[in-house]
C-alpha cells in the first residue's frame, strides 16, 4: 500500500489510519450522492452508465487495486504501462508528477497478497448478499409483482438500481477494505 497520493502534482499523506477511513467513507458518500443525483437527472436511463465510469476513476485516482493508479498496489502485480511519449497533462502545463515505478510499487509481497485474499473474501460475502437481495427482487416481480406495488418507483427500476449500487460495491469493496483495516504506517528513514 502506498502512503500518499499524488493529485495534480500535489503530494497528500495518507499514512495514517483516520485519513484513509475519511477517504473511504467520501468516496462512498460522493458515489451515494452521485448514484441519486443521476437517479433525479433520468432514472438512469441514460445516466447508469457515468456512475460505472466514475467508479473506473476513482479506482484509478484513489483506489488502485483493480488500476495501475491510487493507493493499492495493483492486484494482478504487473508494471504500469508507460510511454515515451510526453502525456498531454504535459504539454497542458499542469505539470503532473509521474515518477517511473520500482518493482516494489506494483508487485506484492506474501503479506499483502495475504490481506488482499482476504479482503476480497470478505468482499465477496457482501456481494454475495447483494446479488440474493437482486435476485429476491427479480423473482418477486415476476412471480408475484404485488409484493413490489407499494414502492414508488417501476420493480425493473429497483432492481436495475441495486444491481447499479452492486457493480459499485464489487470494483471498491476489496480496496476499500484494504484501506480501512490496515493500520498507521510508520515514517521511513
Amino acid at each position: 500500500m502506498r502512503a500518499e497520493l499524488v493529485l495534480m502534482g500535489r503530494r497528500v499523506d495518507m499514512a495514517q489510519r483516520t485519513r484513509r477511513r475519511a477517504l473511504v467513507v467520501g468516496i462512498y458518500i460522493t458515489m451515494a450522492l452521485l448514484m441519486a443525483g443521476l437517479f433525479l437527472a433520468d432514472h438512469w436511463r441514460s445516466s447508469g452508465f457515468y456512475l460505472v465510469y466514475a467508479t473506473f476513476a476513482v479506482n484509478w485516482l484513489f483506489l488502485g487495486g483493480y488500476n495501475a493508479g491510487g493507493l493499492i498496489k495493483p492486484f494482478n502485480g504487473q508494471s504500469p504501462r508507460r510511454t515515451e511519449m510526453a502525456p498531454p497533462f504535459l504539454v497542458l502545463g499542469l505539470h503532473l508528477y509521474h515518477p517511473t515505478p520500482g518493482e516494489s510499487e506494483y508487485r506484492s509481497d506474501e503479506r499483502e497478497l495475504e490481506q488482499r485474499d482476504r479482503a476480497h473474501y470478505v468482499a465477496y460475502k457482501v456481494l454475495t448478499i447483494v446479488l440474493v437481495v437482486v435476485w429476491l427482487l427479480a423473482n418477486w416481480n415476476t412471480f408475484r409483482p404485488k409484493l413490489l406495488a407499494w414502492i414508488p418507483v417501476s420493480p425493473s427500476l429497483l432492481i436495475y438500481g441495486v444491481a447499479l449500487a452492486a457493480i459499485v460495491v464489487a470494483l471498491t469493496l476489496p480496496q476499500a477494505i484494504l484501506l480501512w483495516t490496515e493500520p498507521d504506517m510508520e515514517a521511513e528513514g
